[in-house]
């Protein structure tokens, strides 16, 4: 079995964890396909097995990979998604980070999880992404995102008019600093924040969602995911910010955009005994009531 690891970087007290998982490989001779710049970095305080190879990019993937560990918290697992592409390779995320939504398990789980992979006792989770389509060449080879598509003014630029369309039919112009596209999947991200609704994992739709918005009455709404939602921005600054998960590219207002379904998408796994509800009590204190 192969298996890669990915991660941004660790702090010094989480060596401990990492070389528990390395052990854990090697009992099992599991052969750990590693990031490079990772490795370069601990190299010399972790034992890794002697099986192990290395990968820098997409290109040095392979689909004899047969999960991706992501070491970190939700934004690590947003940047093995760009790794992982289209190749079907599922992620398991094991939380360094702080919260841990998306990477739901923790670090003292790292034993269990493994033995999960060997068992095959893990459950797959398809999560849908979103697919941005424009004039103008943004975000390379990965115009895709797990959590959300969205548009922002720029800086301390005035509110931006944002004309949207489902299907070519007008849907409404929002007045407001800008504009979230979700996934179900990212119903609980930034969506959340800006007032819009949880959605499960696996509803097909996505969630359109206004930030700070100069209206009263509009509200966020929710629509089948295999509609086209495409955008007009007007504003007083000749260009805004264009945001595809944390990555983000400045546009000018003239560009032409639009967001549909991606074509593929991701498998996430997670232990038996996480599942969604749980996870929203846990991490977000869904339904928490001292009374009770």
């Amino acid at each position: 079995m192969r298996i890669g690891i990915y991660t941004r970087g660790i702090e010094l007290n989480q060596l401990q964890d990492v070389q528990m998982l390395m052990d854990e490989l090697a009992i099992h001779r599991i052969t750990p396909v590693v990031y490079r710049p990772f490795y370069e970095q601990i190299r010399d305080k972790v034992r890794f097995p002697d099986t192990m190879e290395h990968f820098e990019t997409f290109y040095d993937l392979d689909e004899q990979i047969e999960c991706f560990i992501s070491l970190g918290g939700d934004g690590t697992l947003l940047d093995t998604v760009t790794l992982v592409r289209d190749k079907k390779i599922p992620i398991l995320g094991i939380n360094f980070g702080r919260l841990g939504f998306l990477a739901g398990i923790g670090r003292e789980e790292v034993t269990t999880a493994v033995a999960s992979l060997i068992n095959r006792t893990y459950v797959l989770d398809r999560r849908t992404l979103i697919h941005l389509d424009s004039d103008e060449s943004l975000f390379g080879e990965i115009p895709y995102a797990l959590n959300e598509f969205a548009i922002h003014k720029k800086d301390t630029s005035p509110m931006i008019k944002i004309h949207t369309y489902l299907n070519g039919a007008f849907l409404n112009t929002y007045w407001a600093d800008g504009l979230i596209v979700a996934t179900a999947t990212g119903s609980t991200g930034y969506n959340l924040s800006c007032n819009g609704p949880v959605i499960f994992p696996d509803a097909e739709d996505f969630v359109i969602t206004p930030v700070a918005p100069h209206n009263l009455n509009v509200r966020p709404i929710v629509v089948p995911n295999h509609n086209i939602i495409s955008f007009e921005v007007e504003g007083r600054s000749d260009q805004f910010i264009c945001v595809l998960d944390a990555r983000k590219e400045v546009v000018s207002r003239q560009v032409q955009l639009a967001v549909k379904k991606e074509s593929f998408s991701i498998n996430l796994l997670r232990l038996n005994e996480n599942d969604f509800l749980q996870t929203l009590r846990s991490k977000l204190s869904w339904g928490f009531d001292k009374r009770n």
